[in-house]
């Protein structure tokens, strides 16, 4: 017998053992609860047996927790909701535990899981909180190290159909040595959309290329972006409910909120072409503009080897400023992320460089007679690769992936900290996985995206199955470990940007100010581990003709398209 067959073998023998024994298939089979969820959970990775048995494993790992209550947060998007209102309840009918899943603002989320690490107030048993903060958790020191624990004393209590290896990104929530601090429970990427029927119509299609010279299609940069933007303002479109409209050719937001600074943080300024080569974040200057030497983060502005007030960083923050004005309708102004998030989907917007694809769950996106849904009920939308600025070079990240995870404050203990985790791998499982993608549009796992059900019904999802299953996913990651400490700094990130869209400061001075105050900030920051340490200045000249970022100055780019099916063939294959 060869070896691969004898450990196919030994697994085989273990799996129908484990199966057998308490907790087995004859101990399920008929226990009313467990075959309903089963039932409910379809389309599923796993068979309905192995819905049953995986069900069954959490039934009887939590008998000892029955008539208990723990509390969980998240923030206010599809995904989440539907957890507290599905999957909050399924879990309690199979494992006796009563979860209050609270659904709050993201900013609310940040502040209530920073006092609890900080003060050791108990607030919450557990998180979906950005892997955008992995780099404050490894710092401070204050949460559990998931993969220890699931290695000593969490091993009863970790599933063993989890299988890490199936998750798209774990690494999102790893620190520098690959410590599991944090699992993601949903994640999406930010990509660009765009009206497929309207970039296909053969008349559009002739007006472009009379005014610009080259082929319409998905723009590969800025430039492209910028002409495609300019051509469809103001410009009479139709669509197929039959309404006819005038057009614009840019979707943003920009109201003086915490999403602003979103806007910004959510590798804008890596979109640009910002920072340095290297996946999943850029060394030794990553998308923040921060410098890290050895896991010390030692500066933000150019004249400490920084980027943040870099030619690059100032040129972002312009185009996103014409943008806004010239492409975008006039409210725009006055939104906030989720505020935009679906405006797309009414039908008078030619392309959109920055759609967080969590919004494309909302129904106005899919609903027939939507303006911008087929007579056959598709999308005549799509989804496609973010255009990326002049200062971009292969073998940077290519975009952001935002990646909700769950992380367990380290003064949440013993039995409490086995109910938290329990509760975060069945939000996870393989059982429950392609339903809440079907929900949310937000996987974590490969056999989700890769699952038959989605083969069959990709057209109605606008090219975001290709994404997900591209190799180029991987090139769409979250902030990273190189971020001290997420809080403290973010919050100056959108006061900043809002002064440059009041005019109050140019684009240049107010990448200054930010970057100055990420430095100020830093350097006050003392932190259990790996806390900044500022570089002494020197002139920006020096910084500027170094090998990588900080980049100087560079010049217009010559815009380029790629026709999208030929994209997609690329992908798919």
């Amino acid at each position: 017998m060869s070896r691969v067959f004898l450990i196919r073998g030994i697994w085989l023998f273990m799996t129908v053992f484990m199966l057998s024994g308490p907790g087995g298939p004859g101990a399920y089979a008929n226990n009313a609860v467990i075959r309903k969820w089963a039932k409910e959970f379809s389309p599923s990775a796993l068979s309905e047996q192995e819905r049953i048995n995986e069900l069954g494993w959490f039934s009887n790992v939590a008998k000892k927790f029955n008539g208990e209550k723990i509390k969980s947060t998240a923030e206010h998007i599809k995904t989440h909701f539907w957890e507290k209102d599905v999957l909050a309840k399924a879990f309690e009918e199979i494992t006796g535990i009563r979860v209050e899943h609270e659904i709050i603002p993201e900013g609310k989320v940040v502040r209530n899981i920073t006092e609890q690490m900080m003060t050791g107030r108990v607030i919450y048993d557990a998180y979906v909180n950005d892997a955008d903060m992995v780099g404050t958790h490894l710092r401070l020191n204050k949460v559990v190290d998931l993969g220890k624990y699931m290695e000593g004393e969490g091993k009863a209590y970790t599933n063993p159909n989890l299988n890490l290896d199936d998750f798209l990104n774990p690494e999102f929530g790893q620190d520098y040595d690959g410590n599991q601090l944090q699992l993601p429970d949903q994640q999406f990427a930010n990509l660009y959309w765009f009206r497929y029927d309207w970039f296909t119509d053969e008349a559009t299609r002739k007006a472009f290329k009379a005014n610009y010279g080259y082929a319409l299609g998905v723009p590969v940069n800025w430039a492209a972006y910028e002409d495609i933007a300019e051509f469809f303002t103001g410009r009479e479109m139709k669509n197929p409910d039959g309404s006819t409209v005038k057009a614009y050719g840019h979707l943003d937001y920009g109201k003086p909120s915490p999403s602003l600074g979103w806007r910004y943080t959510d590798a804008w300024l890596s979109i640009a072409g910002m920072g340095d080569k290297g996946l999943p974040n850029g060394l030794p200057v990553d998308e923040w503009g921060i410098r890290v030497e050895g896991k010390i983060p030692v500066g933000s502005m150019v004249e400490r080897g920084g980027a943040l007030n870099s030619p690059a960083a100032v040129y972002a923050l312009t185009k996103y400023l014409e943008w806004l004005k010239k492409y975008a309708p006039p409210e725009a102004r006055q939104w906030q992320w989720n505020e935009a998030g679906a405006i797309a989907a009414r039908g008078d917007i030619a392309q959109k460089i920055f759609q967080y694809v969590t919004w494309l769950s909302d129904d106005k996106f899919h609903r027939p007679g939507s303006p911008v849904v087929g007579k056959d009920g598709k999308p005549v939308w799509r989804v496609a690769p973010t255009p990326h600025g002049r200062y971009w070079e292969e073998g940077m990240k290519v975009g952001y992936q935002d990646a909700g995870s769950w992380t367990i404050p380290w003064n949440i203990r013993g039995d409490r900290r086995a109910m938290a985790w329990l509760w975060a791998q069945f939000c996870i499982s393989k059982t429950v996985s392609v339903k809440k993608f079907m929900v949310g549009r937000t996987p974590v796992r490969k056999s989700t995206v890769f699952h038959n059900y989605l083969t069959t019904h990709s057209d109605d999802y606008g090219g975001l199955i290709e994404f997900l299953r591209s190799p180029e996913e991987k090139k769409w990651t979250d902030s990273g470990p190189n971020v001290p400490h997420y809080p403290a700094l973010s919050g100056i990130w959108w006061l900043n940007v809002a002064k440059a869209i009041k005019g109050e400061l140019s684009p240049q001075q107010a990448m200054d100010a930010l970057a100055r105050q990420q430095d100020e900030m830093m350097g006050k920051l003392k932190l259990a581990r790996h806390s900044p340490k500022l570089n002494p200045l020197k002139s920006r000249e020096y910084w500027l003709n170094q090998p990588g970022s900080p980049k100087p100055e560079r010049p217009p780019e010559d815009p380029k398209t790629i026709d999208y099916d030929t994209l997609i063939q690329q992908w798919t294959k």
